[in-house]
């Protein structure tokens, strides 16, 4: 499925500079991409919740192909286990609140980028504001009762949110298009019974992996380019090297999303 926002149709897209045609020369070479391709990344604002190993890695990777905003939010400060895997913070930076952390170092990367940053997890009193500031969403939180309130948010606005998880060496991603595609609550009604945020095993290769999937679905669905994983489900184990790519439907009756599927569960 080969699904661009809206937004991309009616906007007025901004030029690139000519420093900035030199940053992208070599992705604006690749097939079927090119100059509006680019312009649509540049003039687009991606919310990540969170911004550790997983968001993080998918800001960062998206701050170096052009997209021009972000909505980030994140609470608490820097801590040595962070170390692991948080590719947006360094040794110096421990002890520091993470979202000044992660907000300089983007910042590095792309002085230009436009940066709104929370220094709070998602919760209920600021997703609905936090999604309205975003054409997209990417959910890179370890937290279900996060992820769902970005999930109900993203079918009330109508935004496409794509959902990346990792547990071990385990990740999953899939986009969920309002209207179109099963949402999170159609594939995880609940969350799964061995589902902790505490203390949960990662380590950096199972989440740059999935946070490269995510980053490139979020380019795809931004401007049009490839195909998308609306209505599959990418799985992936790390200490097998088994990779699925898994037809999903909606779910019949899903409170959030009112799917009228076909009765299958979405798993």
């Amino acid at each position: 499925m080969n699904l661009t926002t809206e937004f991309t149709k009616a906007r007025d897209l901004p030029e690139l500079s000519e420093f900035e045609e030199h940053v992208y020369a070599r992705q604006l070479q690749l097939p079927d991409f090119g100059m509006t391709a680019q312009r649509k990344l540049k003039a687009s604002t991606v919310m990540i919740s969170r911004v550790g190993g997983l968001g993080g890695t998918v800001a960062m990777l998206l701050a170096r192909a052009g997209v021009g905003g972000f909505v980030l939010a994140h609470d608490g400060v820097i801590e040595h286990e962070n170390l692991n895997r948080m590719h947006l913070a360094f040794r110096e930076h421990l002890g520091k609140p993470r979202i000044d952390v992660f907000r300089e170092t983007l910042l590095r990367i792309n002085p230009d980028l436009r940066l709104v940053t929370e220094n709070k997890n998602v919760m209920e009193s600021n997703v609905c504001s936090l999604v309205e500031q975003a054409d997209i969403i990417a959910d890179g939180a370890p937290a279900f009762e996060e992820r769902y309130l970005m999930n109900r948010e993203a079918v009330r606005q109508n935004k496409p949110l794509v959902m990346a998880a990792m547990f071990g060496l385990e990740g999953y991603v899939t986009s969920i298009i309002p209207g179109t595609t099963p949402c999170l609550s159609c594939i995880y009604p609940e969350p799964p019974e061995y589902w902790s945020v505490l203390g949960f095993p990662v380590m950096t290769p199972s989440s740059v992996l999935v946070a490269t999937v995510a980053a490139m679905e979020v380019i795809k669905l931004l401007t049009g380019y490839g195909e998308t994983l609306a209505g599959k489900l990418l799985y992936c184990d790390l200490s097998t090297n088994v990779f699925q790519r898994m037809k999903i439907s909606p779910r019949v009756g899903c409170p959030v999303c009112g799917a009228k599927g076909d009765g299958n569960d979405g798993k």
